[in-house]
C-alpha cells in the first residue's frame, strides 16, 4: 500500500504527527526522525544511529532516560531515514535497514532491498509477557529480558573473550560478567546478515538457545540495544563507527614483547634485554611486572629492588627497547593513597560491610590483606590515579607504556550486588570497569600530549578499543587443548570490535621448559604468537613460587627451552620483524575503517558457506591465511582454503584452488601459511 505523503517524515524535519490506533493497543509517534511506540506504560524508540542501523531504547513507567553508562559515543554519524505511521503500525528505514513495529509494539529488522527478516522480537507466551519483561527488584531498578527469535542454520559470533572453545556460540548460555580469562563484550554478530550491540553494562546473562535468543539484565533501568545490516565486515565498520575506532599502533608494540612472572629487580630486567641484543634477536618491548611497587596502590617503584629506573629506562632506550609497566587498580589498607582515596569518595563502595573486595599479598606484612579498588567510574577518581602515574613513571622517567592488570576488577568474592560505583550500583553497571579504567590512561596520555597509547588489558567491554585498550586472553592453561581454545576467543574477540589482542605464548599456569612435551607446546605456541595481533611471551614456569611478594616463575626467554627449540623460536622472532610493515597497514585498516586484524575466513569469504564453519584457523590480515598447528606430535596439517581466491604454500610456492581443504606438510618448525591471490609478503627467508 502507498504510504501518504504527509506521514512520510525526514530526519532532522522537527515535525510531530501522531497516529492513533484502536483503544487496545499502543500509540505511535515521529519526533525527529525516530519513531515512539508507547502503550501499557512502556514507551519504546527507535531512532537512526549511524548509517544502515539504529537504537532501540525502552522503558517501562517513565520517560526515556539519557546519560545512563553505555558503549555508544554521545553523538551518532549523521544519517538519512524516513518514517512511515499508518493504520495501526510503525516503519522506520535508515539505508540498507528497515525496522517495523506492529501496534502491540512487537520489532521486526528488516533488510530494505528485498523486506527478508534478520530478526524479530519473540513473545514469550502468547498471553504475557512479551518480547520485553520488566520485573521489579525496587528503587526503578528492573530484572530486564530482551526476547528475539531463533532461527534454523543460525550462527553466532562475538559476545568477548570466552575459553569455551566454539567459534559459533548457538546453543550456549553467556554470563555477562568480567572474570579473569572470560570477558564480556555484549557484541552479537549474526549469519542472517546483522550485528548487535546490547548497549548495557549491567550483570546478567545472554541465552543463545534453539527455541530463541533472551538477552537479560539483572538489574537495570532500560532496555537499551543498538542492531546495523550488513554482512560483518560492513558490521564491523559501522559499530566502530559508533562506539570509536582504535587508535593507530605504536609502531613498536608491533613488535615482540618479553616477559614472565616476574622480573624481581632492575638488575634482572636490564641482563634479560642485554641478553637479547647479545644474541641479536629481535625485542621491541618488556615487562616490569607486579610487587614493583612499595605497596599495592602506592603506583611508585619499590627503590630497594629499583634503585635507578632513569638508569633503566635510558638503558632500554638506547637498546631500542619500550618498559611497559604493570598497573593495578587495587588498593592496600597499608598504602599511603588509601585513606585519601576513601575519605574523597574515590573506591568502590559498598552496599554492605567495609570498602575491601579482595584479600591480597603485599609487601611488609606476613598475611594478606582486604584491598580495595579505585572507582575507574569516578573522573575524579581516574585524575588521582593518573596523578600519581604521571608523577611516579611518566613525568620522572618517560614511562608512556602501562600493563593493566587485575582490570575486571578481580573481586574475591566476586559479589557485584555489593558494589556501589560513582556510576551506579554494581549489578547496574558493573561490566565497564575496565573500559573506563582504560579511559583513565587514554585521556591522562592525551593531556600530556603524547600520541602513541596502548596500555595491556586483562578485561574489556564494548568501546575500549577507542581508549588504545590491548586485549588478552588472562591467566589460561599450557596444553594444546588450552591453545586450541584461543583461535576461538581471539576470532571472537576480533569481531566484539577488539582488533588488539594476544595471548601468554605458552600459556599462563605451569609449563616445565626443561620438558621436551612443553617445549612442542611452546614451539607451536609461538608460532601462532608471531601471526597474533601482538605477539608477547609470558607465563608462570615451572619451578613456580607461592604467592606473595618474593614470588618469581622460572626462566622464561626464547633461551630457556632447549637446543631444539631455540632456533624455532629465534625463526619466528625473525619472520615477525620482516612481518611489520605488514602488521602496522592491517593495523592502520583497524584504525580507519574498523576492520580485525585476525579475522574469521567467513569476514573475508561471506558468500563460501564452509567459511563460516572453520574455527581453526583464520586471516592475518587480508592476505595471510594461518592455519596453527594444535596437537602433539603433528607433521602435517589439513586447512580450508576459502572459495572465491587462490592460494599459495607461503613456503613451498605450490598453489591451490580456494574452496577445498589440502593437507600439507607441518614439521615443527613449520606453521602453514597460505598466501592470497598473488600476495607478497616475506614469509620464506
Amino acid at each position: 500500500m502507498n504510504q501518504p505523503a504527509e506521514n512520510q517524515i525526514s530526519q532532522g524535519a522537527g515535525a510531530v504527527s501522531l497516529a492513533q490506533s484502536s483503544p487496545t493497543v499502543g500509540t505511535f509517534r515521529e519526533r525527529d526522525g525516530a519513531l515512539e511506540w508507547s502503550g501499557r506504560q512502556e514507551t519504546v524508540r527507535i531512532e537512526p544511529w549511524g548509517p544502515d542501523a539504529v537504537r532501540v531504547r525502552a522503558r517501562l513507567g517513565g520517560p526515556l532516560l539519557d546519560g545512563l553508562p553505555g558503549a555508544l559515543l554521545d553523538e551518532a554519524p549523521p544519517t538519512g531515514s524516513s518514517v512511515k505511521i499508518e493504520e495501526g503500525q510503525g516503519t522506520l528505514t535508515v539505508g540498507a535497514l528497515t525496522v517495523h513495529v506492529d501496534a502491540e509494539g512487537l520489532i521486526r529488522f528488516l533488510r530494505t532491498e528485498d523486506s527478508a527478516e534478520l530478526l524479530a522480537e519473540a513473545r514469550a507466551h502468547f498471553w504475557w509477557p512479551g518480547s520485553r519483561l520488566y520485573t521489579a527488584v525496587g528503587n526503578g531498578h528492573h530484572r530486564l529480558e530482551q526476547r528475539f527469535a531463533a532461527y534454523e542454520g543460525e550462527k553466532l559470533y562475538g559476545l568477548g573473550q570466552h575459553q569455551h572453545g566454539q567459534l559459533d556460540q548457538k546453543g550456549l548460555v553467556l554470563d555477562l560478567v568480567q572474570r579473569n580469562a572470560e570477558v564480556g563484550i555484549p557484541v552479537l554478530v549474526s549469519s542472517r546478515g546483522y550485528t548487535l550491540l546490547w548497549n548495557n553494562p549491567a550483570i546478567g546473562r545472554v541465552e543463545l538457545a534453539g527455541n530463541g535468543t533472551r538477552w537479560v539484565a539483572d538489574s537495570a533501568r532500560q532496555i537499551d540495544y543498538w542492531i546495523t545490516a550488513g554482512d560483518p565486515a560492513d558490521g564491523q565498520r559501522r559499530y566502530s563507527a559508533v562506539t570509536g575506532r582504535t587508535p593507530m599502533l605504536p609502531k613498536w608494540a608491533a613488535g615482540f614483547w618479553q616477559c614472565k612472572l616476574r622480573y624481581r629487580t632492575q638488575a634482572e630486567l636490564l641482563a634479560v634485554a642485554r641478553e637479547y641484543k647479545r644474541r641479536e634477536l629481535p625485542l621491541s618491548a618488556i615487562v616490569c611486572d607486579f610487587f614493583h611497587w612499595t605497596h599495592l596502590g602506592d603506583w611508585k617503584f619499590d627503590p630497594a629492588e629499583w634503585p635507578d629506573p632513569a638508569a633503566m629506562v635510558r638503558e632500554l632506550d638506547e637498546l631500542g627497547v619500550k618498559l611497559v609497566v604493570s598497573v593495578w587498580p587495587s588498593v592496600s589498607p597499608l598504602s599511603e593513597n588509601h585513606s585519601v582515596l576513601e575519605q574523597r569518595g574515590h573506591l568502590i563502595g559498598t552496599q554492605y560491610g567495609p570498602m575491601a573486595h579482595a584479600d591480597w599479598p603485599d609487601k611488609g606484612v606476613a598475611s594478606t590483606v582486604q584491598v580495595a579498588f579505585y572507582d575507574a567510574t569516578n573522573p575524579e577518581a581516574r585524575e588521582f590515579l593518573w596523578s600519581k602515574i604521571r608523577d611516579n613513571y611518566l613525568v620522572p622517567y618517560g614511562i608512556t607504556a602501562f600493563w593493566l592488570d587485575a582490570c575486571e576488577p578481580e573481586l574475591k568474592p566476586g559479589f557485584q550486588e555489593n558494589l556501589r560505583y560513582w556510576a551506579g550500583p554494581g549489578l547496574e553497571v558493573g561490566n565497564i570497569y575496565p573500559a573506563e579504567n582504560s579511559r583513565t590512561f587514554h585521556e591522562g596520555l592525551l593531556a600530556e600530549g603524547e600520541s602513541e597509547i596502548i596500555t595491556l588489558n586483562r578485561s574489556a567491554w564494548a568501546g575500549s578499543q577507542r581508549y588504545g585498550a590491548a586485549l588478552w586472553s588472562g591467566d589460561i592453561g599450557t596444553d594444546f587443548p588450552t591453545l586450541r581454545r584461543q583461535i576461538a576467543a581471539g576470532l571472537n574477540t576480533a569481531l566484539s570490535g577488539i582488533p588488539w589482542w594476544n595471548t601468554d605464548i605458552g600459556g599462563f599456569h605451569g609449563g616445565d621448559p626443561d620438558d621436551p612435551a612443553y617445549q612442542e607446546v611452546m614451539v607451536r605456541w609461538f608460532q601462532f604468537g608471531a601471526l597474533s595481533p601482538l605477539m608477547r611471551l609470558h607465563g608462570f614456569r615451572d619451578p613456580g613460587m607461592p604467592l606473595g611478594p618474593d614470588m618469581t616463575g622460572g626462566p622464561n626467554e626464547v633461551w630457556s627451552y632447549g637446543d631444539r627449540a631455540l632456533p624455532i623460536l629465534e625463526k619466528y622472532l625473525r619472520l615477525r620483524e620482516r612481518l611489520k610493515p605488514y602488521v602496522l597497514d592491517v593495523m592502520r585498516a583497524a584504525h580507519e575503517e574498523g576492520l580485525p586484524v585476525m579475522r574469521p575466513l567467513f569476514l573475508e569469504f561471506p558468500e563460501d558457506p564452509a567459511a563460516w564453519s572453520v574455527d581453526d584457523a583464520y586471516l592475518f590480515g587480508p592476505d595471510l591465511l594461518v592455519a596453527p598447528v594444535l596437537t602433539a606430535g603433528a607433521t602435517a596439517r589439513t586447512a580450508y582454503l576459502p572459495a572465491g581466491a587462490w592460494w599459495t604454500d607461503a613456503w613451498t610456492g605450490e598453489t591451490y584452488e580456494g574452496g577445498t581443504a589440502v593437507t600439507v606438510d607441518a614439521p615443527l618448525d613449520r606453521i602453514p601459511l597460505f598466501l592470497r591471490d598473488g600476495a607478497t609478503l616475506p614469509v620464506a627467508e
